[in-house]
């Protein structure tokens, strides 16, 4: 008797619970939110008595939260979007 761990005992195979495209998909996603974070980090300043203007910069205050708020939104797509019919036949 062959024992497989993706089915059961009527012979339906258990998959990911996503396709292989939306698996991709979020880590574009994920790669999109560590740029928006990348992109807030950083310009302070060596001398804590000195105050660095940089930390109000356009970058920071307006542009990063908007790739972050992007990037939570791909991912959101990636999770939602339904895979192909042609990779649900595949894995059948």
């Amino acid at each position: 008797m062959q024992f497989n761990s993706n089915s059961n005992n009527n012979g339906q195979k258990f998959g990911l619970a996503l396709g292989k495209e939306n698996y991709k998909l979020m880590l574009i996603g994920m790669g999109i939110i560590l740029l928006g974070f990348i992109l807030m980090a950083g310009g302070g300043s060596d001398d804590p008595n000195v105050f660095d203007e940089s930390v109000f910069s356009f970058t920071r205050i307006t542009l990063a939260p908007i790739v972050v708020l992007f990037g939570f939104g791909f991912e959101i797509y990636a999770i939602m979007k339904k895979p192909k019919d042609s990779e649900t036949d595949n894995n059948k």
